[in-house]
């Protein structure tokens, strides 16, 4: 499988780009009732984000998914609940499903609650495509990893470990829900990281959740401070969460004392590294996310593609892509976003 977008100065480009691509004259064209490359016509795609309103899914899902849906002459939406919990999203599958919706874009807050609206869905017609955080295989058509749980991993790791330095010491970890599949997924490969020789001196105190809400993050933050008074370091592997946990940082005599990193947008984290509180953050394109996303539904929905292994499908200005083990498909590697490059991307 050819990796794509590797998310150094090209990504910004390719962000700017995607940003501008609703008042451009799509790259693909219709003919006889299809899109570019075979892809229906008037597909309907939704949406459904852990949550709206979170500066990550607005970027996946409008700066992304509505590019590509766009592109090849579909019908996009977003919808979903105001509040990430493991059963908000049950009722707006079933009404995406009732309306007919040709293909479903989830991000899932519980891998096991929505399961089931999800299968009922694939009945009724739906082609289901989780994207950012995955259900159990089997109540999907497809699963679009922005990265590999080692990998985001490792990355985080290595950048609290080197924020830190050789001495180590106490880390927490302050997520997003407890029950969110891709979070636990790279806590427990984070564990496994730990175990290794090399970071014998970082040891792991506390794990808290902040829900994905900006204010209950802060606090999370804001507690696991005063509950830890030794600790070094925090690793937020969410972008709400890490954004909290700096700007409570950024104001507090922690500042410079307790090192932060996680996963979030540069334009998020931009003052934080600029003022000193983070050294180096991760991610990946959240827009090439939701881009992805929806092209890899359109061509399941289209019959292109079935999501069996070693299935190939072209997703736009990306490129082609395979699918691998488990009907997934791999967005790229995540990019570490510090002080001498983080002003060439602007998401």
């Amino acid at each position: 499988m050819r990796k794509v977008i590797a998310l150094a100065v090209a990504a910004a480009l390719a962000f700017t780009a995607t940003a501008c691509a609703e008042d451009e004259t799509p790259s693909s064209t219709s003919s006889g009732g299809t899109g570019g490359g075979g892809i229906k016509s008037g597909l309907k795609v939704a949406f459904l984000p852990k949550q709206v309103n979170n500066p990550y899914f607005d970027t996946s899902d409008n700066k992304g998914g509505k590019v590509a849906v766009e592109e090849f002459k579909g019908v996009y939406s977003e919808t979903g609940p105001s509040e990430a919990s493991p059963s908000a999203q049950v009722s707006y599958i079933n009404t995406l499903s009732q309306q007919g919706t040709n293909v479903i874009a989830v991000s899932a807050n519980d891998k096991d609650a929505i399961c089931g609206a999800l299968k009922e869905a694939r009945t009724a017609g739906a082609k289901v495509v989780t994207y950012d955080s995955d259900t159990k295989p089997e109540c999907r058509d497809l699963f679009i990893n922005q990265a590999t749980s080692e990998g985001i991993a490792k990355v985080q790791i290595k950048l609290i470990s080197d924020a830190i330095g050789p001495d180590g010491g106490e880390i927490a970890i302050l997520s997003a829900t407890a029950n969110a599949t891709n979070q636990n997924a790279w806590i427990e490969m984070m564990k496994q990281e730990l175990a290794k020789p090399e970071y014998s001196k970082l040891k792991l105190v506390d794990t808290v959740y902040g829900d994905d809400d900006d204010q209950k993050s802060f606090q999370e933050a804001q507690g696991l401070l005063a509950k830890r008074p030794n600790l070094k370091g925090i690793i937020s592997p969410t972008t709400v969460g890490v954004a909290a946990a700096g700007r409570y940082l950024s104001g507090s005599t922690y500042k410079g004392k307790v090192q932060l990193t996680g996963l979030g947008t540069p334009n998020q984290m931009r003052a934080y590294v600029k003022d000193g509180t983070v050294k180096a953050f991760a991610l990946w394109n959240p827009a090439d996310l939701g881009y992805l996303a929806a092209w890899a539904g359109a061509a399941l929905a289209s019959g292109l593609i079935t999501g069996k292994e070693g299935d190939k499908f072209t997703a736009g200005k990306l490129g082609e892509f395979t699918v691998g083990k488990d009907a997934t498909v791999l967005l790229g590697d995540p990019f570490t976003f510090k002080s001498d490059n983080i002003d060439q991307f602007n998401f």
